[in-house]
């Protein structure tokens, strides 16, 4: 009796152990695991700082099913980065990684955007690309796809935890890059018009906060008037126009997107040319080139729509079970005055709406204008 007590009482012990183990085990099958760096491709997948971490999922044999769950689809950036998405899918060494590809555009309703990632998760999706509407709002989804598996790869309005795969230009960088350039070419400080992107996203944010940062740190009088573009060229030449209707002139300009339009608006209300920093739309570089003679000085910089290819690579390879950053750094592609030249950083012969700096070649990517267009921007 003896014994057989302490042989069932062995027994519970060994049963609670092996699910204490089994339960370890789960928890740090979880998402990523934290390993040493570099990683498996350093060249394209460079890390945002010496400090950054690096990430290794457990690898999963493909083909995958893929989602992008964009929010904002109404402007041509976003446009242009949901047809380069689907011009990299069908690219025959991607094409031939994936089982399904699927897009899916929610505007700027937050939670449709979260409800479509939770959707994608519960519908067993290997990898989600999001380019996301708030960078605060998705760490329950961090969690739930942590949980089952899923590789989360945020790009772009990428979000504010270290628990996912952010994959960004320097957007903060960006703006402190406009901001200097006007400092250095308005000696007197005076009234900048910034024209912003779309309210709540972290590139608005931090574009905005290096514009301020920088010309407050220069010592200059400066007077800033902030209107909302929402990275579009329709909107931004309204309330463009609207703003120098009402302020009648501005010593300098920043405008994160829609560029075009704001030169636009200050030609047809006859505003003198003043020094603007802009985005890489090829109608602005079109017409920094054209109206040099004229007065208009320009710095162009920022990253083509092509940077949702880099997304899709990274969740490829983290499915692969390569060793990963978890911030990934892109490098901005940037000229100014004088230094633009027609069929090398702008394009005479091409829409007006379409973003130059396409290419990031030490990952592999490079799109011609035809490859992009050529593909549809709705839902699929």
């Amino acid at each position: 009796m003896h014994i057989s007590r302490i042989g069932r009482r062995a027994a519970r012990l060994l049963a609670a152990a092996s699910l204490t183990a089994l339960f370890i085990g789960t928890v740090q099958a979880e998402g990523p695991q934290v390993v040493s760096g570099p990683a498996g491709d350093p060249e394209c997948f460079a890390p945002w700082t010496s400090d950054t971490k690096f990430f290794q999922y457990p690898k999963k044999e493909g083909p995958y099913r893929i989602a992008l769950a964009n929010g904002f689809i109404g402007n041509t950036w976003r446009i242009q980065m949901i047809k380069t998405a689907k011009a990299y899918a069908e690219q025959p060494d991607v094409k031939a990684k994936l089982k399904e590809f699927k897009v899916v555009s929610t505007g700027e309703d937050l939670a449709a955007q979260l409800a479509a990632v939770d959707n994608f998760i519960d519908s067993g999706y290997d990898a989600i690309v999001v380019n996301a509407q708030n960078p605060a709002a998705f760490t329950p989804v961090i969690k739930r796809a942590n949980k089952a598996g899923v590789v989360l790869v945020a790009f772009d309005n990428i979000l504010d935890s270290d628990e996912v795969i952010n994959v960004n230009v320097d957007q903060k960088g960006l703006g402190e890059y406009w901001a200097d350039w006007l400092v250095k070419n308005i000696p007197d400080g005076g009234r900048v018009l910034e024209v912003r992107g779309v309210e709540g996203t972290s590139v608005d944010r931090d574009r905005h906060e290096g514009i301020q940062e920088v010309l407050k740190a220069s010592g200059k009088p400066w007077e800033t008037v902030e209107v909302v573009g929402k990275w579009d060229d329709g909107t931004a030449q309204k309330v463009v126009a609207d703003a120098i209707a009402v302020h009648k002139s501005f010593v300098g300009v920043t405008v994160q997107g829609g560029s075009t339009g704001t030169v636009r608006a200050m030609m047809d209300a006859g505003h003198p040319f003043v020094p603007v920093g802009g985005e890489t739309e090829n109608g602005f570089r079109k017409l920094c080139g054209e109206h040099a003679k004229d007065g208009l000085k320009c710095a162009s910089g920022g990253t083509g729509p092509a940077q949702v290819a880099v997304a899709i690579k990274t969740a490829i390879a983290a499915l692969e079970g390569e060793v990963v950053p978890q911030s990934i750094k892109l490098p901005l592609a940037k000229v100014e005055d004088p230094g633009f030249k027609d069929g090398e950083n702008f394009y005479s012969d091409q829409s007006d709406n379409f973003f130059v700096g396409n290419a990031f070649p030490t990952c592999g990517i490079n799109f011609t204008a035809q490859e992009i267009m050529g593909q549809s921007e709705a839902n699929q």
